[in-house]
């Protein structure tokens, strides 16, 4: 399974911006895209990486962090296996390298780390004042 993550860049706070999460291939047991349940995380300097939003693939079921509900939106298109984080009315401690990851099965808790797959290389944002 290959997850590769984009739409990173630098904006200013209370901007807006999209990032996707592209995978491909076929997980150990079989399992596609459509199947994973999904999530980003955040790595902000200096601080440990922390769960952002999760969807889950069976009910479509959607969990934010306290942090970002109301201003983040976690999606994902079965056909194009992407998986999008948009964040609105940023805030300066949105500066981290963001991750996209798919569970390994079925998500228990999205902010149990060890649910998930491997972690890859991540998008970074920075916010500016």
């Amino acid at each position: 399974v290959e997850l590769v993550e984009s739409g990173g860049g630098l904006v200013q706070a209370g901007d807006s911006l999209r990032l996707s999460c592209t995978a491909s291939g076929r997980a150990a047991n079989g399992r596609t895209f459509e199947t994973w349940d999904m999530a980003w995380f955040r790595q902000a300097p200096g601080k440990e990486r922390g769960f952002v939003a999760g969807i889950k693939w069976k009910d479509g079921s959607i969990y934010y962090s306290d942090s970002v509900q109301g201003r983040f939106i976690i999606s994902r298109d079965n056909h194009k296996n992407t998986v999008y984080l948009q964040m609105n009315s940023l805030k300066l401690d949105g500066t981290a390298t963001y991750y996209c990851n798919s569970g390994s099965s079925q998500v228990i808790d999205f902010h149990n780390q060890g649910e998930f797959d491997k972690w890859r290389q991540g998008t970074k944002v920075t916010v500016t004042s």
